[in-house]
């Protein structure tokens, strides 16, 4: 358009441009101020707000930090209440991204400590939780974090970045801080957590997570669950801690090495990792277990008995 009105030559055509310019502009600022205005009050639920939000900060979901932004209301609305939560809680949450899933858990709990890896995402919290006084947000890395710090019984809740989930759902467990853990994550780790013995999902991870707590695996959340979407469902996974539990490190040791090799059997695993075979041999013969049985079969009850036999 420029270039045509220079080509006419006219002050007349330009100072009418120049003027039909600043119109423009005007309503197109007053636009942007009303759609800026219209996008804020929207629930941070919304694709339209997460974009809004993106953009305004300059920002996308990074793969790095495992973000992909929850934008379903009912997928929200079923871990908040699974946390079971009530005002005198301390709720424990990592990895906010837009602050979707902390915005409700500070409705409802005395206290929020929320831990961001990413600082890009730091101004957005202070403008999405400006109105939550009683959220502190941690920036920092999950997995190193000192966990102690919190108050006894700190409920945890979050939308886990896959990356993460698996040694930071360990450092939890073992920390003693927590009465229960509701949590975004992958399907495939869920059921893990969650397996019983002779199933292929059953292992190491499922026994330690058992002896610590309660698993139960909610409900499945589709890829449309969030923005972006992820390759791969998640599940919302409760995890109720049994507060008698206390470190067990030859228990986990002997699993550990239970299942250094699947394929073998427990015995010849138990061999290898220098068990006495004498030892071995009257334990399996004790507990009345086949000498050709493999570690996916034993409980976590037939674990401990196991350990109390070989010490």
């Amino acid at each position: 358009m420029l270039l045509q009105v220079k080509a006419l030559g006219h002050r007349c055509c330009l100072q009418r441009f120049s003027h039909d310019v600043k119109y423009i502009l005007n309503i197109e600022m007053l636009m942007s101020l009303a759609n800026s205005k219209t996008t804020n009050t929207l629930p941070l639920t919304s694709p339209k707000r997460v974009r809004a939000l993106l953009a305004q900060y300059n920002l996308h979901a990074d793969k790095r930090f495992g973000q992909n932004f929850l934008i379903d209301a009912r997928v929200l609305e079923v871990i908040v209440k699974s946390a079971d939560l009530v005002f005198t809680d301390t709720v424990f949450e990592v990895g906010p991204g837009l602050g979707v899933l902390t915005h409700e858990l500070a409705k409802r709990a005395a206290k929020v400590v929320s831990v961001e890896l990413d600082a890009r995402v730091l101004p957005v919290l202070e403008h999405t939780l400006a109105d939550a006084a009683n959220v502190e947000i941690v920036h920092a890395d999950a997995l190193t974090v000192d966990l102690t710090a919190l108050p006894d019984l700190t409920v945890m809740v979050a939308n886990l970045p896959y990356n993460i989930a698996t040694p930071l759902l360990r450092n939890v467990l073992a920390s003693g801080r927590f009465a229960k853990i509701v949590c975004l994550i992958q399907k495939e780790v869920a059921e893990r957590l969650a397996a019983k013995p002779s199933t292929s999902a059953y292992g190491a991870l499922s026994l330690w997570t058992q002896y610590y707590a309660k698993v139960t695996v909610l409900r499945d959340v589709k890829p449309s669950a969030f923005w972006p979407p992820p390759k791969v469902t998640s599940a919302i996974t409760k995890l109720e801690v049994d507060r008698t539990r206390q470190p067990a490190p030859k228990l986990f040791k002997l699993i550990e090495y239970a299942f250094q090799h699947r394929r073998k059997t427990l015995k010849k695993n138990l061999l290898m990792a220098g068990y006495p075979d004498a030892s071995v041999r009257d334990a399996l013969e004790r507990l009345e277990l086949d000498p050709k049985i493999r570690a996916e079969a034993l409980s976590l009850a037939t674990f401990e008995q196991l350990a109390t036999l070989l010490e």
